[in-house]
């Protein structure tokens, strides 16, 4: 009588061996590692439906071939997959691309408090002088969520962030005054990306654009959203889809700290 489904991956669980719990281990270990550089991108998508389909099919025809001992299957099955392989590697060439730069670039330890202090005091200053102009501002702080897809279609920087550069890029008539700059792990990585817009019956009449993207950012993610209105020049600071409004220069330097350095003492944790 044919043993079921259930009962041949039980007697499997029971025969593996330490080994073998180490190689499934260390698969899944690779494979999480390859999603967190690719989360946020395009291609992330594609990949888990590549993966799972690729493991389904995997585990089904493992399990006819063992059955009907289905030599050919076997033998031959191995070599598809890594047929597969080099077509990943064609069909995710983007991303690997980025992902190499971004593991290139990486910071392996925690910026420091000095580091963060210094970006935190140099968006202070920026957004003192464009609410003093009324000009329009738009910041978000990267965090946890990451923004590949987002900053794909936006300008990558990576500069240093300043006061000059933030002011030079919201100055009204340049070329990348228009929607919104991401600073992560500080540095200025990205202008000109298209924050998505919170639906407007949730957003009052008497806020902007800039208004609807920074709520709408903040509750597609765990981002901070800092926001100086071109009307009036009031900086406001947007979190989970809840909006702090009217700041000063020193309670929006409060804010930043709070958050981001914790961030950075929590990493360092």
């Amino acid at each position: 009588m044919l043993e079921s489904p259930i009962n041949q991956i039980t007697g499997i669980i029971e025969r593996a061996q330490w080994p073998d719990l180490v190689e499934l281990f260390l698969i899944g270990a690779a494979v999480y590692a390859v999603m967190r550089f690719l989360r946020g991108t395009r291609g992330a998508r594609l990949l888990r439906g590549f993966v799972l389909l690729l493991l389904g099919s995997t585990l089904l025809l493992s399990w006819i071939a063992s059955l009907f001992n289905m030599e050919r299957i076997q033998t031959l099955y191995p070599l598809f997959t890594g047929a597969l392989f080099l077509v990943a590697l064609v069909a995710f060439q983007p991303e690997l691309r980025r992902a190499l730069i971004r593991l290139g670039a990486a910071t392996w330890f925690a910026d420091s408090p000095q580091a963060m202090e210094r970006v935190i005091e140099q968006v202070v200053e920026a957004s003192t002088y464009l609410s003093k102009n009324k000009i329009g501002a738009l910041i978000a702080f990267e965090k946890s969520t990451e923004f590949g897809a987002l900053m794909d279609a936006g300008v990558r920087l990576d500069a240093e962030v300043s006061k000059d550069l933030l002011t030079t890029i919201f100055w009204p008539g340049t070329s990348l005054h228009d929607m919104g700059v991401v600073i992560s792990q500080g540095r200025l990585t990205a202008a000109a990306v298209q924050f998505p817009l919170a639906d407007s019956d949730e957003v009052s009449i008497a806020l902007g654009s800039r208004h609807r993207a920074a709520i709408g950012l903040s509750q597609e993610s765990d981002a901070l959203v800092l926001v100086v209105s071109e009307e009036n020049g009031i900086i406001s600071v947007v979190q989970s889809g809840n909006m702090q409004r009217n700041l000063t220069a020193e309670s929006l330097r409060h804010i930043l700290r709070a958050e981001l350095m914790r961030r950075s003492d929590d990493a360092k944790a």
